[in-house]
């Protein structure tokens, strides 16, 4: 019997193991969607703020 040939086969190097929450394609990040450099500003001060204050 030839023990090398039994189980599953290997994967194809250079594949990630699990698919990230936040890729790119997905329901919560689609793809042609990018945030505006002005929304993002926002967010970024809000968080500046907030940090600042607490």
């Amino acid at each position: 019997m030839d023990y090398g040939k039994t189980g599953a086969p290997p994967k194809p190097k250079n594949t990630p193991r699990h698919t990230e929450h936040n890729a790119k394609g997905t329901e919560k990040n689609p793809f042609g969607e990018s945030a505006r450099k002005t929304e993002l500003l926002t967010r970024m001060q809000a968080a500046a703020a907030a940090r600042k204050k607490g």
